[in-house]
């Protein structure tokens, strides 16, 4: 069994959370509308989470945390976790590690037959890797990989605990 080699570590990924959740309040000041964060299951739900703790503080509109459950190999059915009103508000679509790009882009399937205000991705790790037009718009941390290797996030009881490559 190989040793991982962490990139993050409990403490340095709150810090980004917290720094990422205060980029968001920043560049929603002034908005009325309503905050979705949606973040694809598993990881994402809990980086979802705990920006929206995070957020609380600093903004002034209602904040819904939901997810997104897809299969990330087949992503031919995408389905909101909760039935909830996306028209006319801002979303945040949320991952752990952003790759490719295909995550985050299937993952959007659940919004197109609706009319949101903004549609923004977060994700705590972005890999530069992309096949698909997405680049986040909020980063935690960017990394230089080979293709070969693999960014697993750790969580648990609801905090990120860890980030490392691994194969």
């Amino acid at each position: 069994m190989t040793e991982k080699r962490y990139v993050l570590d409990a403490h340095v990924a709150q810090q980004k959370l917290h720094r990422m959740a205060l980029e968001i309040a920043e560049r929603t000041s002034g908005d009325s509308e309503p905050l979705i964060l949606i973040g694809v299951r598993n990881s994402g739900s809990v980086i979802a989470a705990r920006i929206a703790d995070f957020l609380q503080p600093y903004i002034n509109v209602p904040v819904t945390v939901t997810s997104v459950k897809l299969d990330k190999h087949n992503p031919s059915t995408v389905e909101l976790a909760d039935p909830i009103d996306v028209d006319d508000k801002n979303i945040i679509v949320i991952d752990d590690v952003c790759n490719t790009g295909k995550t985050l882009l299937y993952s959007m399937k659940a919004l197109l037959d609706h009319h949101p205000k903004r549609i923004q991705t977060l994700v705590l790790v972005d890999r530069m890797h992309k096949l698909f037009p997405v680049k986040p718009d909020y980063i935690g941390l960017s990394l230089a990989t080979t293709s070969q290797d693999f960014i697993h996030v750790e969580s648990e009881n609801g905090e990120v605990t860890g980030a490392y490559i691994g194969q």
